[in-house]
C-alpha cells in the first residue's frame, strides 16, 4: 500500500512537497549521490504530463500554423504550390491515422505547420496580379473607382484599371491607388478616364523596417500614383462594374451621409475622430492629434479592432436583452439571451461592412462572432479554444494578417486578457457582502481594478510589437487608458451607435453632440499625457530574431498553466537584452540614392542629399525613429559636420574615413582618392579606388544600411540579390555580383572642411 501512495504522490506531481528534503547524513558524511537532480526531473515531467491534457492541444494549433504562415513569408522564393499542396495533404492524413497513437500531438503541430505554408502559398497564387516595376510617366487610364479616402490636406481613391496606355509599354495592372487635390477625388461606381503618374509600391525605407509594397499586392493595387490634369466621368463599358462595385458604391454612399451628418453638429478633429470610430475613416485626423494619440497609448482607438466591434456587440447585447427582459412572457419560456447575441452578431456584421471590412476589421468580427455563437450554443465565450478557433478563421481567410501589427497586437493583448480571466480575475472582489473589499467593489472599485489590470496586462503583451514596428513604447500607456477608456465605453461608442440608429429619423444631431464631449475628453487625455516627462519612449530598431523570442515568450505565458509558463517570462527577458544588444547601422542610404544617412563622430546620423529638393520628408521620419532620435526632418543638425557643394557632399564616418555622395562626374577626381565609400548615381571611372555604390546597384537591391566590421561594411539590402517574391520581384542583372562586405580603404585623415592646401598637408603628414 505504501508503494501504491507513492506512485500516486509521483503521478500528481506537484502536488507534494517540493523540492523534498534532503537525506539526514549518516555518520556526518553527505550522501554521495546528488539528490536534487531526481525530483526536480521528475517534477518538471509531471509538469509537461499536466500541460498534455486532455483539451491542451488545440491552442497549440494556430501557433504551428501561423508558424507554417512565417515560414511562407521568409522563403527566398514563390514555393511550387502543388508541392506544398500535397506535403500538407499527406501530413494531414498522417495526423489522422496517428489519432490514437501517443504521437498524434506531433503529428497535429507538423501538419498545421505544412497547412500554414500550404494555405499562404495558395492565397498568393489566386490574388496573383501585376506589379509595377519602374515608374511610369503621363500613363492614360481607364476604370472605375473602388474606393475613396478623404483626407486631411488630399484625397485618394483606389481605380480597377479596363485600359491602361503609356509611350513606354504595357504593364498589366488590376488596381491603382491614386492621389489629387483635395475635394476631387470621383464618387465610388464611377468611370473615369484620366493621366497619371505611376510609381512601384513603396519598397521598404530601410532593411527590415515595414514593407508597404507587401500590404498593397495582397490589397490587390500593382501601383500608386499621382493623377495629372483632370478627370473625365464617361460611361462606362458595356460590361459594368459588377456587383461588388455596386456594392462599394452603396457603402460608400452611406459612410458620405453619415460624415455629412456628423459635420452637421462636429468639426475639426472631433469630427474626425467620430466619423473614424464609426465609418473607419481615420485619414482627416489633424497630425497633433494624432500623434498625442500614439504616444499616450490611444492609438488603438483609431482603428477599428476588436474593442470597437466588443463594444458594439456589447452594448447591442444588453440592449436588447433589457428591452425583452421588459416582458415576463419571453423571460419566463423563451431564450432571450440567444437572441440577444443574434441580434449583436448581426449588429457586428453591419459594423464590418460599414467601417469598410479591411482584414484588421475582419480579424475582431470573427473573434466576436465566435464569442457569440458560444453564447448561442451554450458554450463559455472567453476560453483559449475561442481565441484558437477565432485565429485559424483569421489566418486561413488572410494568411498575410500574421506579419501586420494589428494582427500580433490585437491576439497578443487578447491572449494576455483571456489568461487574465482564466487565471482568476472574475473573482476579484468576490467576497461576503460586510468585508471591506465589498464594500470598495460596490463604489466601483471592482470596475477600476479590472481595467487597470487589462490595460496593464494589454500593453505588456502589445509593448514588443509597438517596439519593433513602431519604436516607440508608451510608459504612460496605462493612465491614458484608465483615464479615457471608461468615457469611449460607456459615453462615446454608446452615443455613435444611437446617431446611426436616429439618423434616419433626424433625431441624431443630440447624440453627435453627446459624443463631441466624450471626444473632447479623450482629446484632453491623450494631450495632458502626451505632454507628461519621458512620455515619448523610443525604441531603436531590432531585428526580427528578438521579436520571435518575445512572441514565444508571450505564448508560454499565455497558454502554459504550470509553473512553466515562467520560461516565456526568461524568454521575453532575454529578448529585451538581446533587442538592447542589436548593433545600429553606420550608413543608411536611400534606394534613389539621392539621400544618405552617416554616423558621425557624435553618433547621430547626419544628412547627405542629391539636391534642395530631394529631402524625403517621410523616408528621413522613418530612419530617425528607427534610430531613436528625437530630431525631425527640417532640423538643421541633421547636416551639421556635411560638407557640401556643387559637385556633391562629403562626411566623416564614426570610427574614421570619409563618405562621398558625387553629383557630378567632376567629383571623383576627389573623391576616388580620399573618399571609402562613394554614392553616386553617375558612371564611376574604372581606376576609381573607393568603393562604389551606383544607382545599377541601388536598382537591384533597393535601400541599404552598412555596418562597420573588422572585415569593412557589411552590406545589408532590402532585396538581398537571392529574394524574388511576387511584392518585391528581382530585377533581372547582367550577372554582376554585388559584394556584401565593402573592404575598408587606408586613406589619408582628412577634415571634410579642409582646404586644399590643408588637405595636401595633412596627406603629407
Amino acid at each position: 500500500m505504501a508503494e501504491q501512495g507513492d506512485t500516486s504522490g509521483r503521478k500528481r506531481g506537484y502536488a507534494g512537497t517540493w523540492p523534498p528534503r534532503a537525506a539526514a547524513p549518516v555518520g556526518g558524511i553527505l550522501p554521495s549521490r546528488p539528490e536534487f537532480w531526481p525530483p526536480l526531473i521528475e517534477t518538471l515531467r509531471a509538469w509537461a504530463r499536466a500541460e498534455a491534457g486532455a483539451g491542451r492541444l488545440l491552442p497549440w494549433v494556430p501557433v504551428a500554423f501561423g508558424t507554417g504562415i512565417a515560414f511562407y513569408f521568409a522563403a527566398d522564393h514563390e514555393p511550387v504550390l502543388s508541392v506544398a499542396a500535397i506535403v500538407a495533404i499527406a501530413l494531414c492524413a498522417v495526423a489522422v491515422l496517428l489519432r490514437r497513437q501517443k504521437f498524434f500531438p506531433a503529428a497535429v503541430m507538423i501538419a498545421a505547420v505544412a497547412a500554414g505554408f500550404a494555405i499562404a502559398t495558395w492565397k498568393t497564387a489566386r490574388i496573383a496580379h501585376g506589379v509595377l516595376a519602374r515608374p511610369m510617366f503621363s500613363v492614360s487610364l481607364t476604370g472605375f473607382v473602388e474606393t475613396r479616402d478623404i483626407r486631411e490636406r488630399t484625397d485618394r481613391f483606389v481605380l480597377r484599371v479596363v485600359t491602361m496606355e503609356s509611350a513606354r509599354g504595357t504593364t498589366n495592372l488590376e488596381r491603382v491607388r491614386l492621389s489629387l487635390r483635395k475635394g476631387t477625388a470621383p464618387p465610388v461606381g464611377s468611370f473615369v478616364e484620366l493621366k497619371a503618374r505611376l510609381l512601384p509600391p513603396l519598397a521598404p525605407v530601410r532593411p527590415g523596417s515595414y514593407d508597404f509594397s507587401r500590404d498593397m499586392f495582397f490589397a490587390g493595387i500593382g501601383a500608386s500614383g499621382f493623377v495629372m490634369g483632370a478627370i473625365k466621368t464617361t460611361e462606362p463599358p458595356a460590361a459594368g462594374g459588377g456587383l461588388r462595385l455596386r456594392y462599394s458604391a452603396v457603402m460608400q454612399g452611406l459612410r458620405d451621409t453619415i460624415d455629412a451628418r456628423i459635420r452637421t453638429t462636429l468639426e475639426g478633429d472631433k469630427r474626425a475622430i467620430a466619423t473614424a470610430l464609426l465609418t473607419g475613416r481615420r485619414d482627416a485626423i489633424s497630425p497633433p492629434v494624432n500623434d498625442a494619440m500614439f504616444i499616450s497609448g490611444l492609438g488603438h482607438v483609431l482603428s477599428i479592432s476588436g474593442y470597437h466591434m466588443a463594444v458594439v456587440a456589447g452594448v447591442v447585447f444588453f440592449a436588447v436583452r433589457a428591452l425583452l427582459a421588459l416582458f415576463p412572457v419571453l423571460t419566463v419560456g423563451q431564450p432571450i439571451k440567444k437572441w440577444a447575441a443574434a441580434a449583436a452578431l448581426v449588429a457586428a456584421a453591419f459594423y464590418l461592412l460599414l467601417s469598410g471590412a479591411e482584414v484588421a476589421t475582419q480579424r475582431s468580427f470573427f473573434m466576436t462572432a465566435v464569442v457569440l455563437i458560444a453564447v448561442m450554443v451554450d458554450r463559455r465565450a472567453i476560453t483559449f479554444r475561442t481565441l484558437a478557433v477565432a485565429a485559424l478563421i483569421v489566418l486561413t481567410v488572410a494568411p498575410e494578417a500574421l506579419v501586420h501589427p494589428s494582427f500580433q497586437m490585437s491576439f497578443a493583448a487578447t491572449l494576455g486578457l483571456v489568461a487574465l480571466v482564466q487565471i482568476g480575475m472574475p473573482r476579484l472582489f468576490a467576497t461576503a457582502d460586510h468585508t471591506a473589499t465589498a464594500r470598495v467593489a460596490l463604489w466601483g472599485g471592482r470596475e477600476v481594478t479590472m481595467l487597470l489590470l487589462a490595460s496593464f496586462v494589454a500593453g505588456l503583451a502589445t509593448m514588443p510589437y509597438a517596439a519593433f514596428h513602431f519604436h516607440r513604447v508608451t510608459p504612460y500607456g496605462v493612465l491614458a487608458n484608465l483615464a479615457a477608456m471608461p468615457v469611449v465605453s460607456a459615453l462615446v461608442m454608446p452615443a455613435g451607435l444611437l446617431g446611426l440608429v436616429a439618423m434616419p429619423f433626424g433625431f441624431d444631431r443630440l447624440f453627435w453632440a453627446v459624443m463631441g464631449l466624450g471626444i473632447d475628453w479623450m482629446i484632453a487625455v491623450t494631450q495632458w499625457v502626451a505632454a507628461l516627462p519621458g512620455a515619448v519612449g523610443r525604441v531603436p530598431a531590432f531585428g526580427i530574431g528578438p521579436l520571435i523570442a518575445a512572441s514565444l515568450g508571450i505564448i508560454l505565458l499565455g497558454l502554459l498553466r504550470t509553473p512553466l509558463r515562467w520560461s516565456g517570462a526568461a524568454l521575453v527577458l532575454s529578448a529585451a537584452l538581446w533587442a538592447a544588444r542589436v548593433p545600429q547601422p553606420d550608413i543608411l542610404i536611400s534606394a534613389d540614392g539621392r539621400n544618405v544617412g552617416v554616423r558621425g563622430q557624435d553618433g547621430r546620423l547626419h544628412l547627405m542629399h542629391a539636391a534642395k529638393g530631394s529631402r524625403d520628408v517621410f523616408l528621413l521620419k522613418e530612419w530617425l525613429a528607427a534610430d531613436a532620435d528625437a530630431r525631425t526632418a527640417a532640423d538643421a543638425s541633421l547636416t551639421s559636420g556635411v560638407s557640401c557643394d556643387d559637385l556633391g557632399c562629403v562626411v566623416q564616418a564614426v570610427g574614421g574615413g570619409l563618405i562621398a555622395q558625387a553629383l557630378r562626374p567632376e567629383a571623383f577626381s576627389d573623391d576616388c582618392e580620399r573618399a571609402a565609400i562613394i554614392v553616386t548615381l553617375r558612371q564611376a571611372p574604372a581606376s576609381c579606388a573607393a568603393s562604389i555604390i551606383d544607382a545599377e546597384r541601388l536598382r537591384r537591391q533597393g535601400a541599404m544600411a552598412l555596418r562597420r566590421s573588422r572585415e569593412g561594411f557589411v552590406v545589408e539590402a532590402v532585396k538581398p540579390r537571392r529574394i524574388d517574391r511576387p511584392w518585391s520581384p528581382a530585377i533581372a542583372d547582367a550577372g554582376e555580383t554585388d559584394a556584401t562586405v565593402l573592404a575598408p580603404r587606408v586613406v589619408p585623415p582628412r577634415s571634410v572642411d579642409a582646404t586644399p592646401a590643408e588637405a595636401d598637408l595633412q596627406a603629407e603628414e
